[in-house]
């Protein structure tokens, strides 16, 4: 089964997309559900899980791709690519850099950290440990980085935005990630912060492990045993990383996205495992045909999505932008946005603001699986 395409996989990266493109396009930031926003600090809502949910896929996505290609690879071969995975990297991280530049084409100002830059960098350094590790020491780079960022977050006293030297505060812009980003992209970070970056350098470490987990599930996966057994073993783990989360959040590190605490990272890595685990089963592991091919009929909207997933991300981010930057005149000589604009007739409709809100969303989301439609029709799959 998993010697060919997971559709599953497909089916899951679309589904995630689709969040992604809903979660981030609201047509009124005033009025957005809560479970469609992050959580403001600590906990957890919908939105929360996304990103997690990307990485965990990707890195399971990794691991299938190079465990096909590495076998029986000799020491040039494996070097040869691991350079074609940090090329890869480079330009993903290259295209969220030049996303961040628009609209306001601003060198001194522009955002470093970013969604793609995260997942650059988490692909740039798990490709040597696909490559060359086993399992076994998978597992010890997970559990050690996930040790290693809670001890040093906790136990590192720095000095937080007023000068104040503390150690373990996890409040916005007090820890150590914030202090290292000042300290190295003063500027350059989010611009709702200024002294914080959500994806920041340091908490790429704990992201990078919620990548490895999807990468030591790409190995389960890989194992020559029954698709049930497979699918059963995922939802144990997924359970136990849910309960575990919900241990570690009570007593090392809150479950926060922004600082991708512990807790967080084998939360979110949890609910992964189950809902891919659901998707292996329907869609690619189930024995009756029929289910299958219901189960893909079903799914063919995601799965259309998951096959473009980057560049429809990029697609949507940048539109998204330009909505934003381009303004019209209206009466009274005054300038509106052109997602303003657009907008309006929306803001008429006799429903609650959220709902209306919620309503351009997913408009814009049909929007952009139209584009998906078509590339898919048209089989062109761009990818890097």
């Amino acid at each position: 089964m998993t010697s060919s395409r997971l559709v599953s996989l497909d089916a899951l990266r679309g589904f995630t997309i689709a969040s992604m493109v809903l979660v981030n396009n609201p047509g009124d930031w005033d009025h957005v559900y809560p479970q469609l926003d992050h959580a403001a600090w600590n906990g957890w809502t919908f939105t929360d899980l996304i990103f997690p949910f990307f990485l965990f896929i990707s890195g399971v996505a990794l691991s299938l791709s190079i465990a096909r290609r590495r076998a029986g690879a000799l020491g040039d071969e494996r070097r040869q690519l691991l350079f074609s995975l940090w090329q890869r990297a480079a330009i993903i991280f290259l295209i969220g850099l030049a996303l961040n530049f628009v609209p306001n084409f601003d060198l001194a100002t522009l955002r470093i950290p970013g969604v793609l830059q995260r997942i650059a960098l988490c692909t740039a350094l798990a490709a040597p440990l696909v490559l060359y590790c086993n399992w076994r020491t998978l597992f010890g780079w997970l559990v050690g980085l996930l040790a290693f960022y809670a001890a040093a977050m906790l136990l590192v006293p720095v000095p937080d935005p007023s000068g104040i030297v503390v150690a373990g505060a996890l409040e916005p812009g007090r820890d150590l990630g914030a202090f290292i980003d000042r300290l190295l992209l003063s500027g350059h970070l989010w611009a709702k912060s200024r002294t914080w970056d959500p994806e920041g350098l340091f908490s790429t470490l704990p992201a990078l492990a919620t990548m490895l987990g999807g990468v030591l599930t790409g190995h389960w996966l890989s194992r020559d045993l029954g698709e049930a057994r497979k699918t059963l073993w995922m939802m144990i783990a997924g359970s136990v990383c849910i309960l575990l989360g919900v241990l570690l959040d009570a007593a090392l590190m809150p479950i926060n996205k922004s600082l991708w605490s512990p807790s967080y990272a084998v939360f979110t890595a949890g609910w992964a495992l189950l809902l891919f685990g659901c998707f292996y089963w329907l869609i690619d592991g189930v024995d009756s045909s029929i289910v299958r091919t219901n189960s893909q009929r079903l799914s063919l909207p995601w799965i259309i999505y998951g096959m473009n997933a980057l560049f429809i991300f990029v697609c949507s981010g940048l539109i998204a932008r330009l909505l934003g930057y381009f303004h019209l005149a209206v009466d009274d000589g005054k300038t509106v946005s052109l997602k303003e604009w657009i907008y309006t007739p929306f803001q008429t409709l006799p429903i609650a603001a959220q709902n209306r809100s919620l309503l351009f969303a997913v408009a814009f989301n049909l929007c952009m699986f139209a584009l998906a439609w078509y590339l898919w029709r048209k089989k062109w799959f761009i990818t890097v």
